[in-house]
């Protein structure tokens, strides 16, 4: 399991979303944006993106996850916010 296969796990579980992986080993965080969570609350995000690699922590391929979850509007108004390698 690498970040990248992870990335791609929650891509196609979520429509539309762009994906950040940050970390390595089984130790990541995901920044994930999707119209999708509009109207949702943050547990209803976190629970969408979790079922995405629920696989991966059930088997213990992923020790942990942290999650920040955004619509594109919020993600435009907090990502000055996040210093990201891209």
């Amino acid at each position: 399991m690498t970040p990248d296969d992870v990335k791609q796990l929650i891509q196609a579980a979520i429509e539309n979303s762009e994906v950040i992986i940050d970390g390595e080993g089984c130790n990541l965080s995901a920044i994930v944006i999707s119209e999708t969570f509009e109207g949702m609350s943050m547990l209803q995000e976190q629970k969408m993106v979790f079922a995405a690699v629920n696989h991966l922590i059930a088997s213990g391929e992923l020790h942990a996850l942290a999650i920040k979850a955004y619509t594109p509007e919020e993600w435009e108004s907090v990502k000055s916010n996040y210093e990201l390698g891209m």
